[in-house]
């Protein structure tokens, strides 16, 4: 009896479940059909709003190409990119407008073109128009303790919506890895949308590290070390990189650093037909300038490091495997040895990574070897780079290593980490003869270190020729024809 009444209870559930079946249906279809009309309604009045404000001639309409770079003010590669990649469209289509949409609202458009001169030796030789955005704080990794690659991509999209409805292009160019954008440009403002990615916002590489349950940067010791709670955000990224592909096949022209990421890209995207390798530009010319020779101006070595004072940077390591080799040094006789590290702030967070930077070479009593030089001009840059007979970098995964090719190019020899752009692309044999160096611990990055200074004059300065010979090919030039060539359908 009781078997019979459980058997109706269920029935008469599941009826009452396939009574709303169709309704619900209907309503689904009522509310997909309104969302559209809105969306089309919106995508006529911003269209109305782009022609308002649009310019012309010599009787010809300009065409308005737009870079979302949030942090265009920032010292790094990928800002580089951006100035390059405008003074190239700038040359082949001098009648276009340009925008850059940036949140660097404490500083003033020419504050922002000055820096972009002192920095990297870069001049516009047409204006260049800011759209200044104040929400880019939607978009800081500090905002998302957890869910951070959520958050932060929701956040773009709200970024990107007020960049939007402040200024409409008809071609918009994401130079900044905000891939979330690309659909509410496409779709909603009607342009015409490329991506130039410097580093997926989830790749292969970082759906492993969790599955593996290793701890990282992006993977805490109390998710590794619970396996529910691993599963739980291998589900998550997942659906994360499940939805990311479908973001980024929305670009009409993908263009990407290197081989690494091309690989990622293409296996996340599923964009080949469209995807190119446009390597970022190096101003290789101005470091060959530097003379060529055992760098004997100041006693002693000097190690530098180029990059921003990012987490996944991790200089931490540098730190710790410089003050390694100087401690199983101490017993021999060698020459004083001093580490530089050159790079750049984009904010508070930032700013605190190096004062624990700065505490870490206390604890490990190098403090007085270790130097740290904020957002320095470009000639200082050249200066320590003139010095220098290595430079480090650490990071695992670099997508490509614009630091490493100048550190190549002005004649230092490279000691950079056994992966990603650095592995596959720039720290490889020229002609027989090897560029540079590859680690990956603490211990085999203090070993290098050692065995490069163990090293002869004359071996060294063989290293450096041979470095400097295999870089040609990621100078400005070389990423000047790429580029124009990749980005080329978007314009026409």
């Amino acid at each position: 009896m009781a078997a019979d009444t459980g058997s109706w209870r269920l029935y008469t559930l599941l009826r009452f479940f396939y009574s709303l079946f169709f309704p619900g249906l209907i309503i689904c279809g009522v509310l997909c059909v309104c969302l559209v009309i809105v969306l089309w309604i919106v995508r006529r009045h911003l269209q109305r709003k782009k022609k308002s404000v649009s310019t012309s001639k010599n009787g010809k309409e300009q065409m308005v190409v737009a870079f979302f770079h949030p942090y265009c003010n920032a010292g790094g590669g990928g800002e580089r990119v951006l100035w390059c990649a405008l003074k190239a469209l700038q040359k082949k289509y001098p009648e276009a407008v340009y925008v850059v949409y940036t949140g660097d609202i404490n500083v003033s458009g020419q504050q922002i073109l000055e820096g972009a001169v002192r920095r990297f030796n870069i001049k516009l030789t047409h204006p260049v128009q800011f759209v200044f955005l104040r929400k880019r704080h939607l978009v800081e990794d500090s905002r998302y303790p957890h869910f951070t690659l959520l958050g932060q991509s929701l956040g773009s999209v709200l970024l990107g919506w007020e960049a939007l409805t402040q200024r409409v292009p008809d071609v918009y160019i994401d130079s900044m890895g905000y891939a979330f954008t690309l659909p509410l440009f496409k779709y909603i403002g009607g342009c015409r949308v490329g991506s130039y990615v410097h580093y997926p916002t989830i790749s292969t590489d970082m759906l492993s590290v969790v599955k593996n349950q290793n701890t990282g940067f992006n993977n805490a010791a109390f998710i590794s070390r619970n396996a529910l709670l691993s599963k739980a955000k291998l589900i998550y990224y997942y659906l994360f990189a499940f939805v990311y592909g479908l973001v980024g096949s929305c670009s009409d022209v993908v263009m990407v650093n290197s081989s690494w990421t091309l690989n990622h890209i293409l296996s996340l995207w599923k964009v080949g037909h469209c995807t190119n390798i446009v390597y970022p530009p190096c101003d290789v010319q101005t470091f060959l300038d530097i003379p060529l020779r055992e760098k004997k101006v100041t006693p002693g070595h000097l190690l530098v490091s180029i990059g921003q004072f990012r987490p996944e940077k991790n200089h931490a390591l540098q730190i710790k495997a410089f003050a390694k080799m100087l401690n199983e040094k101490a017993a021999e006789s060698h020459p004083s040895l001093k580490l530089v590290l050159i790079g750049g702030c984009r904010n508070k967070d930032d700013e605190l990574r190096v004062s624990q930077l700065r505490k870490l070479s206390e604890n490990l009593g190098v403090q007085e070897n270790v130097e740290f030089k904020i957002n320095i001009s470009f000639d200082e840059l050249k200066n320590y780079l003139s010095e220098a007979t290595i430079g480090l970098h650490t990071m695992w995964n670099e997508h490509f290593g614009i630091g490493i090719v100048e550190c190549m190019a002005a004649g230092t020899i490279i000691l950079a980490h056994n992966s990603g752009g650095p592995k596959l692309d720039i720290v490889i044999p020229h002609e027989g003869q090897i560029t540079g160096f590859l680690a990956e611990s603490e211990e085999g990055y203090a070993e290098t270190i050692a065995h490069i200074l163990s090293l002869s004059a004359e071996k060294r300065l063989q290293i450096r020729r041979t470095a400097r010979a295999s870089v040609s090919r990621f100078s400005d030039q070389e990423f000047e024809v790429s580029f124009l060539s990749s980005v080329g359908k978007l314009l026409t």
